[in-house]
């Protein structure tokens, strides 16, 4: 699957976008991706950890551009639909603002009729968005410290982002 932003992607009825201050809840995302015709919802729940490169992080904070962060989660469902006709429900909402350890940051949920599709559609919209949306994260340290991570890192570092 490959995302280009050649033309304007309007969303499906059907699907659910967000960029929000507000605390994601999974089961909203979960009831926004279950549909009848569903024999399978894989969920992605990305979470704000304690450490990163065994460095104490106290804290996460994510900005966005917000018309081309959801321009992008539109493109990538328009891409998961072209390779998976099937796809009854694409489900996309990032947080923004600042997250502590524990909680929720991104919900990525794909409904299908089968379980193998769900679950590389859902793959592929979460690595897609980590490498393309306009969403930044600022790492803040136990020591006080903090660095932000800018959009691209997980594709030149060796990290697992």
């Amino acid at each position: 699957m490959t995302t280009t932003l050649a033309s304007a992607i309007k969303p499906r009825a059907e699907d659910s976008f967000a960029i929000s201050f507000a605390p994601l809840s999974i089961e909203e995302i979960y009831a926004k991706s279950d549909d009848p015709a569903n024999g399978a919802v894989v969920m992605m729940s990305g979470v704000v950890r304690n450490q990163t490169d065994g460095k104490p992080v106290i804290a996460l904070e994510y900005q966005a551009y917000e018309p081309m962060a959801l321009r992008i989660f539109y493109q990538i469902a328009a891409d998961i639909r072209l390779s998976t006709s099937d796809v009854n429900r694409v489900v996309i909402h990032h947080r923004t603002g600042r997250l502590q350890v524990g909680e929720i940051s991104v919900l990525v949920a794909v409904g299908c009729p089968h379980r193998s599709e769900a679950f590389e559609a859902c793959q592929y919209a979460i690595d897609t968005l980590k490498h393309q949306a306009p969403i930044w994260k600022k790492e803040h340290w136990e020591d006080g410290s903090s660095s932000w991570v800018s959009i691209g890192a997980c594709e030149t570092s060796e990290e697992n982002c």
